[in-house]
């Protein structure tokens, strides 16, 4: 708290109190507005992202949860290994482009100065990050 807050106008003057605790509540709203858009737009938002050879196209939400696939006529050309590896890698590269998406978002509702927003960024960003998805995965799992 500065000095200058507890001079007259300040929080110890009753005017002064009242005219900082509407600048609060201005702030408070402003904030819950901000926060609710944001809420709004990400829970709307949607990314695709399909293979160079076009296998598969994906399409993710906010959260990386795929919502819809798409199949490719070549499917039928490929083993169903190198099928499943595709539609991982291509989710990956979609959660990826959602994390983007979602700074984006964040930042045009909340500001850029906004540190609740950064925070909020940082964190929907570390939800999107997925494993390596084309590590090995040894011999001995179940095959189809």
């Amino acid at each position: 708290m500065r000095d200058d807050d507890l001079s007259v106008g300040g929080l110890l003057d009753p005017d002064g109190a009242h005219a900082q605790i509407a600048r609060w509540r201005e702030q408070v709203e402003q904030m819950a507005g901000n926060t609710q858009a944001m809420s709004d737009r990400l829970r709307e938002a949607r990314v695709s992202a399909a293979d160079s050879n076009r296998l598969v196209e994906v399409t993710v939400d906010s959260t990386g949860r795929l919502v819809d696939l798409r199949l490719g006529e070549r499917v039928r050309n490929v083993s169903p290994d190198m099928l499943a590896r595709t539609i991982m890698q291509t989710i990956g590269v979609a959660a990826e482009k959602m994390g983007e998406r979602a700074h984006q978002i964040i930042t045009e509702t909340m500001g850029p100065d906004s540190v609740a927003g950064r925070e909020i960024a940082k964190r929907v960003v570390q939800q999107l990050q997925t494993p390596d998805q084309t590590a090995e995965r040894g011999d001995d799992r179940q095959r189809w």
